[in-house]
C-alpha cells in the first residue's frame, strides 16, 4: 500500500511538470484549460485536503468516542457473550471440520459476535487469533483451508447491525437523518454475507483442498 501511494504521488508530480513544460496550447488541448500553474495547484490541493482529513477526524471522535463507550458497556454488560452462545450452534454445522470445543471456534464465536455489534476495534484481534487457531488444525500449512476461506470470505462481508462509523461520518458532514442507514446497511451486509458464504462453498467444491500426502520409504529386504 505505500507503494502504491508513493506511485500516485510520483505520478501526479511527473503530470504537473510536464504540464507546466508544455506550451500552453499544447497543454490546454491534453488537459484542459487551466490559468494556474500545475504544481502550485497540486501543492494547495494537497494541503487542502490534508486540512480537511484532521477537521473531519476531529469532527468524528466525539461520536465514535460515544459509540464504542456504549458498545464497551454492552460488551461487559455480557450482550457480546450472550451473542456467542446465541450464534455457536449455527457456526458448528458452518465450520464442521473445526471442533466445537477447539478454541478456533470460540474465537471465531467471538469474532463475529463483536462485527454483530460494530465492535471493530475488538473483532480484528478476535479475528487474527481464530486463523492462527485454525491455521494449527490446518493439514496443509502452505495452503489455507477450507475453514479459513469460509472464515475470512464471512469476517470481509459480515452482516452489521449498527454501522457507527458511517453514522458518524454522516453526521460530520450534514446528513438530516443520520440513522437511515441503518436498514439499508442490514439488507446490503446480510445480502453480501450470504454470496460470500455460498462463493466459498462453491469455489471449495470446485478447487477442493487436497490433504498433503505423505511418502512413506520402502526399504527392499536383502537376500538371505
Amino acid at each position: 500500500m505505500n507503494r502504491v501511494f508513493v506511485a500516485l504521488l510520483v505520478a501526479a508530480v511527473a503530470v504537473g511538470l510536464l504540464r507546466d513544460a508544455l506550451p500552453n496550447g499544447v497543454a490546454a488541448d491534453v488537459f484542459g484549460a487551466s490559468s494556474e500553474s500545475a504544481m502550485r495547484s497540486l501543492t494547495q490541493k494537497s494541503l487542502d485536503a490534508a486540512s480537511d482529513a484532521a477537521k473531519l477526524a476531529i469532527g468524528l471522535t466525539g461520536v465514535l468516542a460515544l459509540w464504542m463507550g456504549v458498545m464497551r458497556v454492552a460488551e461487559k454488560a455480557g450482550l457480546v457473550a450472550l451473542l456467542a452462545r446465541a450464534l455457536r450452534p449455527l457456526l458448528v454445522r458452518l465450520f464442521p471440520d473445526v471442533p466445537a470445543d477447539h478454541p478456533a471456534m470460540g474465537a471465531i464465536v467471538m469474532n463475529m459476535s463483536a462485527n454483530l455489534l460494530g465492535l471493530g476495534n475488538a473483532a480484528t484481534p478476535l479475528g487474527l487469533e481464530a486463523m492462527k487457531h485454525l491455521q494449527e488444525l490446518n493439514p496443509r500449512k502452505d495452503t489455507a483451508s477450507n475453514a479459513m476461506e469460509l472464515f475470512l470470505a464471512l469476517n470481509t462481508t459480515h452482516l452489521t447491525l449498527i454501522p457507527a462509523r458511517t453514522i458518524a461520518l454522516r453526521l460530520e458532514n450534514g446528513a438530516s437523518d443520520a440513522t437511515n442507514i441503518v436498514l439499508p446497511t442490514i439488507l446490503a451486509t446480510l445480502c453480501g454475507m450470504v454470496v460470500a458464504f455460498f462463493a466459498a462453498r462453491l469455489l471449495q467444491t470446485r478447487f477442493p483442498v487436497e490433504p498433503e500426502s505423505t511418502s512413506t520409504s520402502t526399504t527392499d529386504a536383502g537376500a538371505p
